[in-house]
């Protein structure tokens, strides 16, 4: 009797399966196609390296010479002010540090971004270079727009005084060392407001 029960059990439990199959799978493909669900795409661990050369290369088109030695060796860009004695500090991805180049003296920091907006492949920064040309091409296109939208800041507020003093140190030495190895291709002595003179 027992082995009579457990073979309808069987035959029972195998017509089940063939009828409820189906349509289980029928409800998963509907839920699925409801949900609407974007297949994903594969983490490339090489795309944000090949993001930054490329970055590399259209920063290098667009700055001068010695602006682009600056950021290869440096890795920030000064941009001289529009107006009498000052001078702004690019770093990627932090405030842009307005200082007195005289002096050494940090005037303010200027926060501002520039997010990266392509999608599916954009992510929340753009790649380093990319954010230096960003502010430069922003610095020397519309200086008085873009510090008029920018956050200010007192110095000392996301980038370190020291750090930033540290910079501007290694700004000058870089300066220095230029202008004795490279004599001609870079103006030798800065004027009275502190820009190279012609």
């Amino acid at each position: 009797m027992l082995l009579a029960l457990c073979a309808t059990g069987i035959v029972v439990g195998a017509l089940l399966a063939e009828v409820l199959i189906p349509r289980v799978d029928e409800a998963l493909s509907r839920r699925k196609a409801r949900r609407g669900k974007a297949p994903t795409i594969g983490y490339d661990p090489g795309r944000e390296r090949r993001a930054e050369q490329r970055a590399r290369q259209l920063l290098r088109s667009c700055v001068n010479e010695e602006e682009w030695a600056m950021y290869r060796d440096l890795g920030f860009v000064r941009v001289w002010g529009r107006g009498d004695g000052y001078a702004y500090l690019i770093y990627p991805h932090k405030p842009i540090v307005a200082f007195v180049p005289q002096t050494r003296e940090l005037l303010n920091e200027y926060c501002v971004e520039f997010p990266d907006m392509s999608r599916p492949y954009g992510s929340a920064r753009l790649p380093d270079s990319d954010d230096v040309l960003a502010k430069w091409m922003a610095l020397t296109g519309d200086e008085h727009g873009l510090i008029r939208r920018a956050n200010l800041h007192q110095p000392g507020r996301q980038v370190d005084p020291k750090v930033a003093r540290r910079d501007l140190w290694r700004l000058s030495e870089w300066e220095r060392l230029s202008r004795t190895t490279r004599a001609g291709d870079f103006r030798s002595e800065p004027d009275a407001r502190g820009r190279p003179s012609p």
